[in-house]
Parts: C-alpha cells; structure tokens; sequence
C-alpha cells in the first residue's frame, strides 16, 4: 500500500536545495515531482494540482530554522497537507439509533458483505455492540450463504429471507426482528451491479427511504483507482452518503482513491480494508496514514494491535517470569500467536519509523515462523517448560519431529537463550532510566 508513492516523494523531497529559505526557485522542481508522484498513484489530476498549489502557497518564504534543513521544513508542509487532503482527523460511525441502522452501498465486487461481516465484528468486540446482519442482496448467487457464514465465524444473528426477492420488506422486517431480539445494531448488505445502473439505484434508494438508517457507508475498492472516486461521486448524488470504506487496502494498490476521495465528494474516508481475516479492519485515521505514506511509519496504531492481543494483566504475569528467569518455550510461542493475530508481517515492520523503507524490496514470508513452531511443537510439555533439560538426544528426537535439521535446532535454542538473557537485562532495568524507556497506555 502506497509503497511507490512513499519512494516517489521520498526522492521529490531530497530534491530541495538552498539555505536559509524555501523560495519559489528552488521549490519548484520538487513540486513539480511532487504533482508527478500524485497522478503516478492515480490520484485526481484537478487534487493533485490543488495540493500542489496549496503547499508552494504555504511555503513560499518560510524560515529555516538553523537546526532544520530546507527538505524537513517542506516534509513537515507536506504531511500537514495530505492530513487535510484525507480529512484532518478520525469520524466515528454514527451508531445513535434503536436500533442503530447501518446501510452498505457500492458496486458488486467491492468487499461489500466481507466488510459488514467485519464492521460487526469490530462494532462487537470494541463497542460491545449487539449487531444484526439483515441479507438484502437477493440478486448475487451465495450472497446471502457468504454472510451465514461470516455471521457463524465472529457469533452474531443474521436475518434472511430466502424466498422473498423484496429487499425493502426484508430490511424493514430485519429492523423489527432486531427490536425484539434484543439487538441494537443492523447492517444491512445490499445488491450491488458490475456498473452503476439506474435499477440499482432506484432500490438502494427505496431501501434509505424504508428504513431511514443512521449511517450509510459507501463501499469501495481501492484498487480501481479513479473509477472508485468517480463511482463515488455518481452514488453521492443519489444517496448523499455519510462515510466512505476503502477495501483492499493491502493489494497492490497506489492509494489515489484514498488520497482523492474526502476532495471529490467532501465524505471522510470512515473504515479501510487491510486483509481476509474478519479483524482486518482499521479505523482510518489521516494523520497516521499521511506518516505511513511519507515513510514515517505509523508506531501508535502498531501499539494499538499490540494492546488488542495483550491484556495488562498478561503483561505483568509474563513480566514476573521474565524477572524470575522462568520465560519458557510455552511463553514463546503463546507471543508468536499474539504477533500472528496483528497482521501480516511486512505491513507490521512498516508501521516501525525508518524500518518499512528498508524493508521495502525485501520479501517478509508470513510462514516465517513456521519452522519455529514446528520444533516447539515436537517438544514435550517439560521440555517446554524447561528447556534446559533438552540434551543432545532429544534434541535429536525434536529435529526429526519438526522436519527439520539438528542444526536448525540448536540454532533456534541459541537464539532463546540470548533472548532470554536480553529480555531478563531489560526487566531488572528500573524505569526511568537511560537504558530503558517507560511506555504508558495511553
């Protein structure tokens, strides 16, 4: 995601030049490579000239600071800017009603029933909300057997109504089975066409107007580029949406739609896409998104996914067996479950400031701890526990259970042992000091 757009003005920036001031000469090549990287990443041409013009604007006869070079003063315009381009800060999903109605929206093929399978789920977990998901596509074969099942995997109800082909009733009928099933959420999945079509629209419009709902998302794929902006625009006009999800966020994407959209149809960007698995849905939050594109990364929202997997409690207890020298090979892998559950590896380095750009032509395997799971796994449950009791023999036992070599063992045993001795360094460390830092939640 936005990974040659992040090189491209990486390299527009280097290019500023000059002491003491940012003038209109030495600043206009570099936005001219700015304007370039934009409509590279497919954002709107008529956005990326305004972005463009409003920076020079902002800019133009700034001071250097002594301590500061010309290039980080116009880092600093920059990234304030695309923050404002996407919409300044995070808006929350409107979820005031009794029941709350949320209403999908958006072409077929966009993500729209793997999103509200997501969107209950997060609404589930992080709102302790009740959700409902209402099946109104009668039109796409297995649309409505395709949220059964998402509804199966993360535990909500759904209401469908095989034989009826009326989405209006149906929607009207899965606010009413809401009321008394006691649940204080629905969101209602809708038909959506290859193209926008005027029969599409007519009943998408019938169903706002059945069931008045408090938000209404418009769904798209961020892979398409400008043609999301401009479907964008043509769903606006009927249905004056609330909030835009961007989904497929993780593909290869160049991220115009994201960069564009909040200008094109003055809607935030409310939710983005950034996987398969039903919690890989983030909160979109312009700031952070703006520090990932300028190779910033982005350690508050890689602190947030820690915090979601560990509890403080958990923290403490395996504080104490740090401390104590008992952390064990049970400890070790319970923590490669943990990581395994915050996303996919090389979108977790990249969220780390300075680590994505070196990263970036490498390729982080997500199977990478496979191997290391494998030989955990052929051990006994006291070989585990103690891993001190591994002698040559079980070792041997281990390398032939796992698959793997005895020195692919020995090296991973090496690796513990040293991670052990760091980790216990790091506990006696008292906080406050200059060898460790204090991290609060926030």
């Amino acid at each position: 995601m936005f990974e040659n757009l992040t090189d491209r003005l990486e390299r527009s920036l280097k290019l500023l030049k000059g002491e003491g001031r940012i003038t209109e000469l030495n600043v206009a090549e570099t936005l001219k490579d700015v304007r370039r990287a934009l409509l590279d990443a497919d954002v709107n041409y008529r956005v990326a000239r305004q972005f463009t013009d409003v920076v020079k604007e902002k800019a133009l006869g700034q001071n250097v600071f002594a301590s500061i070079k010309p290039g980080q003063l116009m880092i600093k315009i920059v990234h304030d800017e695309l923050t404002a381009l996407m919409g300044g800060s995070a808006v929350e999903v409107n979820l005031k009603g009794s029941p709350a109605v949320i209403l999908m929206s958006g072409l077929q093929g966009s993500g729209k029933t793997t999103f509200a399978g997501k969107l209950a789920n997060l609404l589930k977990t992080k709102k302790g909300k009740r959700p409902l998901l209402a099946a109104c596509d009668v039109y796409r074969p297995a649309a409505i057997e395709q949220l059964r099942i998402l509804a199966g995997q993360i535990g909500v109800p759904i209401y469908s109504e095989e034989e009826n082909k009326n989405p209006v009733a149906i929607a009207q009928h899965a606010i009413l089975e809401a009321r008394k099933s006691g649940c204080d959420l629905v969101i209602v999945d809708t038909a959506g066409r290859l193209a926008v079509d005027e029969q599409m629209m007519q009943e998408i419009a019938a169903i706002k107007h059945a069931i008045q709902p408090d938000e209404i998302l418009f769904v798209v794929d961020a892979m398409t580029g400008q043609d999301a902006v401009n479907t964008a625009k043509e769903f606006n006009e009927r249905l004056d949406f609330d909030g835009v999800v961007l989904t497929k966020l993780d593909g290869d994407t160049r991220g115009g739609a994201a960069l564009s959209i909040r200008s094109v149809v003055n809607k935030p960007v409310k939710f983005i896409g950034t996987g398969e698995k039903m919690d890989a849905l983030d909160v979109f939050h312009p700031e952070r998104m703006a520090d990932r594109i300028l190779g910033m990364g982005d350690i508050v929202s890689l602190v947030e996914r820690a915090q979601e997997q560990y509890s403080d409690e958990e923290a403490q207890l395996l504080q104490k067996k740090i401390a104590k020298n008992q952390y064990n090979f049970n400890d070790f892998i319970a923590q490669i479950q943990q990581v395994k559950k915050m996303g996919n590896l090389k979108d977790l380095a990249s969220m780390i400031p300075g680590i994505g750009n070196a990263l970036k032509n490498i390729d982080i395997d997500d199977n990478a701890f496979k191997y290391t799971e494998a030989i955990i796994r052929s051990m006994t449950p006291a070989e585990r526990a103690n891993p001190s009791i591994l002698s040559g023999s079980r070792r041997q036992r281990i390398a032939l259970g796992s698959g793997t070599s005895l020195p692919d063992v020995n090296k991973l045993l090496r690796q513990f042992d040293e991670m052990r001795k760091v980790l216990k360094v790091m506990s006696n460390t008292k906080p406050g000091t200059r060898n460790m830092p204090v991290f609060r939640k926030r």
